[in-house]
């Protein structure tokens, strides 16, 4: 932990709206020094059953039931009341505070949301205090010891289907990564350009170039095939072949129906839709496969890791919910390799650091992820720099909330200089060669 800093002295929170014009919480944090740091907290749409309890009000007259007040009145009440006085750089202290102040295992009494919210802007306003970047203050405040900063690998959504979109299209997220470029300034502009010869062909197909909730193109293709073929295309006609690889976010729980997978309208086992992602992968090169199965499909994640794991990242999103004790069981059974990392997921910073160190500890690659609906709010570049997690998804090029975390990047590449090095292909060394 760092030396001791300025107390905290009072908290604020507002009710504000995220990229998808639907409410969300933000709060300030004021040291006893005068310094103040900020945080919005996201949303997810596509929202896991395990995760913890995002506090909305019920009420349907204002904001269809969606409004956070309760939220905001929790952070300045009780939980304003329990951090006043704390030492603002003991974010491990503050967090396990707030966790009791709650007392429920999901954080469902105050709510994720509003616990989040003061546990981020708590770290801002410690990193300001003691006049730091938020990444390397993060990075001494948790007692990471490595010398090294890795820029992460951005994974680009550029197409959507799922909840992100009305696309028509079952698997929730199509991606492209930069694995070979020299830095990760070159990556982000290798996947800008894709992105806009992507928009040229699908307009030349006469199809909707108008985006979904995180950047990415949603047109009504017949085929998850056809999808991957585009995306190839694309690619390749930007010189980019080989250096530029495919991923997916398949959201498996939203079409695992009774027991099946429908995906295309059939109905598949756990065993069968395997061997349809690596059909695809096979053909196309990919990189990683996010929740390709259901977020209680166990034995299906075993299955599934043992066929795959050996030349695929299979992400956990929705089966791990950036819960240590959930990352446990994933890593004891070898269900994934990799996590998937949300803050709102768990609801404190810390536990959230602790989820990415278990998984790195166990072999597993990390990527911090944003949700559907964002603030410009780009804590989450600072933490992925931070842990050193090697990933991030953010959206597609597209769309400022999408932006502010790639730009907030760019910013910190600048200021290492020659100290850091771009992740690349090394998040993704069990994939295959692209053919």
């Amino acid at each position: 932990m760092p030396a001791r800093c300025a107390k905290i002295e009072f908290v604020r929170a507002l009710e504000i709206l995220d990229s998808r014009g639907l409410p969300t919480v933000s709060a300030s944090v004021v040291l006893s020094d005068g310094a103040e740091g900020s945080a919005g907290v996201p949303s997810g749409a596509s929202t896991g059953e395990h995760e913890a309890v995002e506090l909305r009000d019920g009420d349907k007259a204002r904001y269809f039931g969606k409004g956070v007040r309760a939220a905001v009145a929790n952070i300045e009440g009780e939980l304003a009341r329990a951090v006043k006085g704390l030492d603002a750089a003991d974010l491990a202290g503050l967090d396990a505070k707030m966790a009791a102040l709650d007392g429920t295992p999901n954080k469902g009494r105050l709510g994720a949301n509003a616990i989040l919210a003061v546990s981020l802007a708590a770290a801002r306003a410690a990193a300001a205090s003691a006049k730091r970047p938020l990444y390397a203050f993060l990075r001494q405040a948790y007692g990471i010891k490595s010398d090294r900063w890795i820029l992460p690998a951005p994974m680009l959504n550029v197409v959507n289907g799922g909840k992100h979109a009305d696309s028509g299209l079952d698997v929730q997220e199509f991606m492209i990564v930069p694995t070979e470029a020299p830095s990760f300034r070159e990556g982000l502009r290798s996947g800008a350009e894709i992105y806009q010869i992507l928009k040229k062909k699908l307009s030349a197909m006469k199809m909707t170039t108008a985006v979904g909730d995180e950047g990415g193109f949603a047109p009504r293709l017949k085929t998850h095939l056809e999808v991957l073929e585009i995306l190839a295309a694309s690619i390749a006609e930007g010189g980019y072949q080989g250096k530029v690889r495919l991923a997916l976010d398949c959201a498996a729980s939203e079409y695992f129906k009774d027991g099946k997978y429908i995906l295309e309208g059939k109905p598949l086992t756990s065993a069968e839709i395997a061997d349809v992602y690596a059909s695809w992968a096979l053909k196309h090169g990919i990189v990683s496969i996010e929740d390709p199965l259901d977020e209680d499909d166990w034995a299906g994640w075993k299955a599934m890791t043992a066929k795959l794991g050996d030349r695929l990242r299979l992400i956990g999103d929705d089966l791990f919910v950036t819960n240590p004790k959930r990352l446990a069981r994933g890593i004891k059974e070898k269900s994934a390799n990799a996590i998937l990392i949300k803050l709102n997921q768990i609801g404190t910073l810390t536990e959230t650091v602790q989820a990415v160190a278990d998984a790195q500890k166990a072999g597993f690659s990390t990527v911090i992820s944003h949700r559907s609906g964002e603030t410009e709010d780009a804590f989450i570049a600072d933490l992925a720099v931070a842990l050193n997690a090697g990933a991030i998804k953010t959206g597609a090029p597209c769309r400022s909330e999408r932006l502010a975390k790639y730009n907030r990047l760019l910013q910190i590449e600048s200021e290492l200089a020659g100290k850091a090095s771009y992740a690349g292909s090394a998040s993704f060394a069990a994939a295959a060669p692209a053919r």
